[in-house]
């Protein structure tokens, strides 16, 4: 029935004295028009997300191929330069962490169940990191990157640092994205503890038309294919920014550039905070060595970490499941255990219940799972997968109260914790190999040496692991020096 049919039928019953025939009708077609409208409205997001997955598809896929490539290329011992490659690989991975996250995000916020972390952050080093992330990026496509910031800064201030550095990355990537020529700043302002973060620049804005439409999930706005992400950056914003309570607005204009400004509330803590590292600190924290034991069934992971923790001076410990774990820590007694939460057998909780019994409260126990726990566990801290080292590194660090020697003024970067002496005649040889062939950057080879210096015995082990920790993070320099220093060159 046509709408112009059905109100000459509502008129004629009325006529007709039919009251509520004529009430019962419109019902009807009220329904009928309600039913149309929820239908227009789910056959949209349906195309919404039809369009979001193929970009999803696309998104994943690229990153995807770089990792593969670069990973290839290092197996087969093909690659020239093994630090760009690691650059690019965590890129990628970063890049597909970041869109997983997004979609558990989303899935978060539409549930009301994101949880917002309280940590203190270095305000003006958190700043320069993010535009760290993008100068190369800017550089590429000939625009200028500026921070802007007032000189009443604060050092310190109080925030989920993840959700903030979530929002000013998707801001900043997208002013970077959208613009051709000119530049990117990001203006930052500071006043009675609240923060106003403006993205600027001189893009090809956006019609006044999409502004509310690409502020949706799963919706993009008209750019071509090439330019348009997956439609989640601009939404979790939003929805980031009102569950810590501020305000995001948007001005922009066609071929006049965007401006996308949040303003937040930021705290400034009563008290410094523990001193934590920085990057360009000295590798090494100070005072003795301190022991890590790592209890994960993933020997990938294990090996990663421990590459990672050797390389800043960490006595590395491992064991691949929680009765393993548990026997080791009773006779190494390490400082600090890094657990994985999903383990066959014991999991994670149980392993640190036991420890906890075992060891009582002084033992320090960081939980690691790809999924966060709905309430703050009781056993130790919590790390969520994947995380950035640097981040891990700060938990170990107030966990384990370490001190790094990079403030000025305290004089000159520490060694690292000393080593026993090593038997120079029989860790020499080795030494002098892994010197001449960082020179020449055969790099399985030096895995093989640094295997067979370990084998010498638990004192070149641990001489061993500090090596595997720089090889592993490409930093041939830096075993070059470790190498010529123990070998008393």
């Amino acid at each position: 029935m046509t709408g112009e049919t059905a109100e000459t039928l509502l008129e004629w019953l009325h006529e007709r004295g039919e009251t509520a025939r004529a009430e019962a009708l419109a019902a009807l077609l009220a329904e009928r028009d309600a039913l149309a409208r929820a239908r227009e409205a789910a056959e949209a997001a349906n195309e919404a997300k039809t369009r979001f997955l193929a970009s999803v598809s696309h998104e994943i896929r690229s990153p995807l191929n770089a990792i593969y490539g670069y990973a290839q290329l290092l197996e087969r011992g093909d690659g020239k330069d093994g630090a760009q490659a690691g650059k690019v690989i965590r890129r990628s991975a970063e890049h597909l962490s970041n869109l997983v996250e997004g979609l558990l995000d989303i899935a978060q916020v539409e549930s009301g169940s994101l949880k917002l972390a309280r940590e203190t952050i270095r305000f003006p080093a958190f700043l320069d990191q993010l535009i760290g992330m993008f100068s190369a990026q800017a550089a590429m496509k000939g625009l200028a990157l500026r921070l802007d910031t007032p000189a009443n800064l604060p050092e310190y201030v109080r925030t989920d640092p993840k959700r903030l550095r979530q929002m000013l990355i998707n801001l900043i990537s997208n002013a970077i994205k959208f613009t051709d020529a000119g530049e990117v700043c990001l203006r930052v302002q500071y006043r009675n503890e609240l923060a106003t973060f403006t993205v600027a620049d001189t893009g090809i804005g956006i019609p006044p038309a999409e502004i509310a439409r690409i502020l949706l999930p799963f919706e993009r706005g008209g750019a071509s294919a090439e330019r348009a992400g997956i439609g989640l950056g601009l939404a979790i914003t939003q929805a980031l920014v009102h569950i810590m309570g501020g305000e995001m607005t948007v001005e922009s204009a066609p071929g006049a550039g965007s401006h996308f400004a949040i303003k937040l509330m930021l705290s400034q803590p009563h008290a410094p905070p523990a001193d934590l590292p920085e990057d360009g600190a000295a590798p090494f924290y100070l005072g003795r060595t301190r022991s890590v034991l790592l209890i994960d069934d993933d020997p990938a992971h294990r090996e990663a970490l421990r590459g990672l923790l050797a390389g800043r001076g960490f006595h590395v410990l491992e064991a691949a499941d929680g009765e393993a774990g548990l026997a080791l820590a009773g006779e190494a007694q390490p400082d600090l255990v890094l657990l994985d939460v999903a383990m066959p057998g014991m999991d994670g909780w149980e392993v640190a219940d036991a420890l906890r019994r075992r060891h009582g409260p002084q033992l320090a126990i960081v939980m690691l799972s790809g999924e966060a726990p709905e309430s703050a566990p009781a056993q130790g801290t919590f790390v969520t997968k994947p995380f950035d080292f640097a981040v891990l590194l700060d938990v170990v660090t107030r966990q384990l109260g370490l001190e790094w020697p990079h403030s000025p003024g305290r004089g000159a970067p520490a060694a690292p914790p000393a080593l026993p002496a090593l038997a120079a005649a029989e860790a020499r040889p080795q030494l002098d190999e892994i010197i001449r062939l960082v020179r020449i950057g055969h790099v399985r080879a030096i895995e093989a040496r640094i295997d067979a210096l370990a084998a010498l015995g638990p004192e070149a082990a641990t001489l061993a692991e500090r090596m595997r920790g720089h090889l592993d993070a490409f930093d041939l320099k830096a075993l070059a020096a470790l190498a010529e220093r123990e070998a008393g060159r």
